[in-house]
């Protein structure tokens, strides 16, 4: 349901893309993360940090995108999002008792594990690098789409992100699965735990 909910943005810019261009799409993808910050809201009694960020820069790029009458403001929106994004996974090695990524993966591994995944704090360390790079990557992508290929690769990319997203988290969710450990074995380190 959740990737449901974030992933109704991004359909709604891409089908405005496609019957009306890059500024109706612009403002489309506005008003739908203002739409996507009151879902968060009425189901979660909370805004989740990541959506807010993203409306944020969604607002400015895109504001300035329409008032501008100049796409690249809001072509360069993703690569601003996921540089920031990737600075918060390193920031987060040193801020805080958890990395990011234990925050955002820990509470749903352990809904669906229990006691039986337990990860080391190194591993969960690796793992928010890994996050951090990947995020890096997105945004250099988007870098090249821009300077390099079409506006409509450009907003293909958009899609193309969000499947490398999700299939970047399975990826994590299942490899750390593989690895369960049962109650009262030693914390999973980065590849000596069972399942290997």
């Amino acid at each position: 349901m959740q990737a449901l909910t974030e992933f109704a943005p991004l359909a709604a810019f891409v089908v405005a893309y496609y019957l009306r261009g890059l500024y109706a799409a612009t403002a489309v993808l506005m008003a739908a993360m203002l739409v996507l910050l009151a879902v968060d809201w009425l189901r979660l009694r909370r805004i989740p940090p990541m959506h807010a960020l993203s409306t944020v820069l969604v607002l400015i790029f895109g504001g300035a995108t329409l008032a501008l009458h100049d796409r690249v403001f809001i072509q360069w929106k993703p690569t601003v999002f996921f540089w920031l994004t990737s600075l918060a996974f390193i920031g987060s090695s040193w801020i805080g008792e958890r990395t990011l990524t234990e925050r955002l993966l820990g509470g749903a591994l352990a809904e669906a594990f229990g006691e039986r995944l337990r990860v080391s704090a190194s591993l969960w360390r690796r793992l928010n690098l890994l996050w951090a790079a990947f995020y890096g990557l997105l945004g250099a992508l988007n870098i090249v789409v821009l300077r390099y290929l079409s506006e409509r690769a450009w907003v293909a990319l958009k899609l193309v992100d969000f499947v490398l997203m999700v299939l970047f988290l399975l990826a994590q969710v299942l490899w750390l699965s593989a690895r369960a450990a049962p109650a009262g074995q030693q914390a999973l380190e980065s590849g000596d735990g069972p399942g290997k």
